[in-house]
């Protein structure tokens, strides 16, 4: 609900750096909670798509590329704008598994070593933009290993199954 209500702009609308309303390739730009927006060595912003029927990487397909393209191209260039951080310097990543079901892309001062940021969970987004474009289904087919904490139920879920 936190994610429709700044899309609907029924809350933390003060917050958003950049925002294309698009309903296919747009996203809504914000500060991540984490971050304090005063010191750029720990830049953190969250672009969020406006599209509701995309979840995780796992549902993305080629069809998306322009998408995550323009959150790609867009992205970059609010925050320099607005920062005056170059792409150069930022780590733009997705989750899997993320914190929740709604296709969100993270942006993070490169030098800044975010909670996630780490290869076993993100997954650079320019690599998922190369991986679609070489084949359309590769986040269908494509085993992804990813870690979990020993409290998240998801694990205590692959232990009674005996996958753990």
């Amino acid at each position: 609900q936190w994610v429709y209500n700044i899309l609907e702009k029924k809350a933390e609308a003060d917050r958003i750096v950049h925002e294309n309303p698009d309903p296919s390739n747009g996203f809504v730009m914000v500060p991540d909670l984490k971050w304090n927006q005063n010191q750029l060595e720990d830049l953190y912003l969250i672009a969020l798509v406006h599209r509701r029927e995309i979840k995780s990487l796992r549902d993305l397909t080629a069809e998306h590329l322009p998408l995550l393209r323009n959150v790609l191209q867009e992205g970059k260039e609010a925050i320099v704008k607005r920062f005056g951080v170059p792409g150069s310097q930022l780590r733009i990543y997705l989750h899997y598994q993320p914190s929740y079901y709604h296709l969100h892309v993270h942006f993070t001062a490169l030098g800044y070593d975010a909670p996630g940021s780490s290869v076993e969970r993100a997954h650079l987004l320019a690599d998922v933009i190369d991986n679609l474009a070489m084949d359309s289904m590769y986040y269908q087919k494509r085993a992804l290993t990813f870690p979990l904490r020993a409290d998240e139920p998801l694990f205590k879920k692959f232990q009674e199954a005996g996958k753990v």
